[in-house]
């Protein structure tokens, strides 16, 4: 039972609420540390032998930690969610430092603290990103064998994607429904907010990214950037930060697995991504991790937007990258692990909060008193996994009676199944 608010005690939070939203308002980390298309342009001009170089504009960080030493003076122990301002808190002043900081090594050090690094280890394990990493590749590599043709049939370019979303979204948010804007400088190939979700012009997309985009950026990003909006007395809830990233795409990640919109390249390209950081983090410079890219894309292009994504920010001959990019695998692992644990604990009230605004899975013991106490509402928009979660009942189902029982030597007898099994030709098959 959730102890009772006293009307000061309301005030207090949604006071300090507020404060800590403001200060949240200058920290737009990846629009400060994007890249002009002209950076690109010269790169492939010097024949892709020269170091890009990147100016970034100054920030000033003295407002924001301003107004997080105002916030922290009405931020008391003692509670849930006093410990849930405190890490508001903590997490703006980290991302103003890390701006202030940028293009040096500073920007890293605050980077690492923000998001951690590959070397990391999880919270309430000792692997590490790098392991997780390592393990995808592992298992891919594993799987060359198999004799499957999962090339995509076509690629679109961004202004047919963006029909196929803004026809979509129309459906799900209604009114409420971003615009979709195809852009020619962006820092990823899409990129959501509350009001909008933009496409690269010059991305080229395959048969299912369009359904992919649809459930990661518009079900998980624009939604709880809605729901976080409508936070009147949490405004802060509506405020994406360094704070709130790996859950935010860990959620994003996992709703492109239930949605069956995932393929295997996007592992692929998240546990490459993590290998390039560790790159930088051990010194390679821009142009050694963009050759690294290109021996596994052989896509000029590609390989410098996946170099950016590391470099931007950071120090571009090497020692001190941006690590936002390890989020993803460890904020899959985690979320997954959550949504599991809620599913055994019958904790549905649970899976319906992490999308009341922009959180952090740890963030739920004190949203869930805020929510008993009526400063934090429910919230409106959902995935379809959450609305309608027959699917995923029956997915976490299956996975937790597997996880249960003794597959070893079931699977060693059908391995030597498939040994003594001919290999059929099915090249030739038609559908």
């Amino acid at each position: 039972m959730a102890a009772a608010l006293d009307a000061s005690d309301r005030d207090r939070i949604t006071t300090v609420a507020r404060v800590l939203h403001q200060a949240a308002r200058p920290i737009k980390i990846l629009k400060a540390i994007a890249w002009p298309d002209q950076v690109k342009a010269d790169f492939f001009a010097k024949g892709a032998q020269a170091l890009p170089q990147v100016e970034y504009p100054a920030f000033d960080p003295q407002p924001v930690l301003d107004l997080v030493y105002e916030a922290r003076r009405n931020i008391f122990g003692g509670s849930v969610i006093d410990a849930w301002l405190e890490r508001q808190a903590y997490a703006l002043e980290t991302g103003a430092r890390m701006l202030a900081g940028i293009g040096t090594s500073v920007f890293f050090e605050h980077s690492r603290r923000a998001y951690g690094e590959p070397t990391t280890p999880m919270r309430f394990d000792t692997e590490t990103t790098l392991d997780l990493a390592q393990q995808i590749q592992t298992v891919i590599q594993q799987l060359d064998h198999i004799n499957l043709d999962i090339s995509p049939p076509e690629f679109h370019d961004a202004d047919f994607v963006a029909r196929e979303i803004e026809v979509a979204v129309k459906k799900h948010f209604g009114d409420s429904a971003p615009e979709i804007q195809v852009v020619e400088e962006l820092s990823a190939n899409a990129l959501a907010s509350a009001s909008r979700i933009r496409l690269r012009k010059d991305a080229r997309f395959t048969d299912r990214d369009a359904a992919q985009l649809l459930h990661h950026e518009g079900h998980i990003h624009v939604a709880t950037s809605l729901n976080g909006q409508a936070q009147t007395a949490l405004p802060i809830l509506g405020s994406g930060h360094p704070g709130t990233t790996r859950t935010q795409e860990g959620l994003a990640v996992f709703a492109e697995i239930i949605s069956g919109t995932i393929e295997l390249n996007r592992f692929q390209r998240l546990a490459h991504r993590v290998f390039a950081i560790q790159m930088a983090v051990e010194g390679a410079d821009f142009l050694q991790v963009y050759q690294y890219f290109l021996e596994r894309t052989d896509n000029p292009d590609q390989s410098f937007e996946n170099a950016r994504r590391v470099f931007r920010g950071g120090v571009i001959t090497g020692g001190a990258p941006f690590t936002k990019d390890v989020v993803y695998l460890y904020g899959l692992l985690q979320v997954g692990t959550a949504i599991r644990a809620m599913f055994s604990a019958g904790r549905a009230d649970c899976l319906l909060l992490l999308f009341c605004g922009k959180l952090d899975i740890y963030d739920l013991p004190a949203l869930a008193e805020l929510t008993a106490t009526g400063l934090c509402k429910l919230p409106r928009f959902v995935p379809p996994w959450v609305s309608d979660p027959r699917y995923l009942l029956a997915l976490l189902t299956y996975s937790t009676f597997m996880n249960q029982i003794e597959s070893e030597r079931s699977l060693a007898a059908v391995q030597k199944l498939l040994e003594n099994t001919p290999v059929v030709d099915v090249s030739g098959r038609t559908t």
